[in-house]
C-alpha cells in the first residue's frame, strides 16, 4: 500500500508537512506579493488533497506534488498577468520561523534569486525551480510532460540567463 493509500487525512497531512518547504519554495518562484503567494499556496494544497485520492503511484509522490504545485502556479500567474501589483513587490520567502539577522546576507542572495527567477520566461522558470528543488533532468522532464533532452536545453539556457542577471545585479 503507498503512502497516499492510507488513511486520507493523515496520510495528506503528514505530505504537506514533508514537502512543505518545496511547496512553499515553488510558491515562491511564481509570486512575488506575499498574500497572493499565501493564496496561492492555498490553492496549491486544495488542488493536492483534491488529485491524491487519483495517484496511481506511476511516479515518484514527490514529483506528482511538485507538478500539481507547477501547474496550479501556472494557472495563478495566467490568471493575474492582466493585474497590476497593488503593492511593491515582497520578495523575502516565506518562511515558518523568522530568518536570523546573522543571515542578512544569504536572505540578499535568496531574494537576488528569486527575483533574477522571476524575470525567466515561464519554461526557463519551471526548470530551474525544479532544480533548485533537487529535481534531476529526468524527473523534470516527468513532471512537465517533456523529453529529458528538452529539459536539458532549457535548464542550460535559463542557468546562462541567471547568471548574467545575477552578475549585473
Amino acid at each position: 500500500m503507498s503512502e497516499v493509500e492510507q488513511s486520507g487525512t493523515a496520510a495528506y497531512e503528514r505530505l504537506i508537512k514533508e514537502h512543505s518547504g518545496m511547496l512553499w519554495r515553488i510558491t515562491g518562484s511564481y509570486e512575488a506579493d506575499q498574500e497572493l503567494r499565501r493564496e496561492l499556496h492555498q490553492e496549491i494544497l486544495i488542488a493536492i488533497w483534491r488529485a491524491l485520492p487519483r495517484f496511481q503511484g506511476n511516479s515518484n509522490v514527490r514529483t506528482y506534488l511538485a507538478r500539481i504545485a507547477h501547474n496550479r502556479s501556472i494557472s495563478h500567474v495566467a490568471s493575474q498577468v492582466r493585474r497590476p501589483p497593488s503593492q511593491p513587490l515582497d520578495t523575502e520567502p516565506v518562511s515558518s520561523t523568522p530568518s536570523p539577522a546573522a543571515h542578512t546576507e544569504q536572505q540578499l542572495g535568496w531574494q537576488r534569486l528569486m527575483s533574477s527567477l522571476r524575470q525567466l520566461p515561464l519554461p526557463m522558470r519551471q526548470v530551474i525551480s525544479l532544480t533548485l528543488e533537487g529535481f534531476v533532468p529526468r524527473e523534470i522532464a516527468e513532471v512537465l510532460g517533456l523529453s529529458a533532452n528538452v529539459v536539458s536545453i532549457r535548464l542550460a539556457r535559463a542557468k546562462k540567463i541567471l547568471k548574467h542577471a545575477l552578475e549585473e545585479s
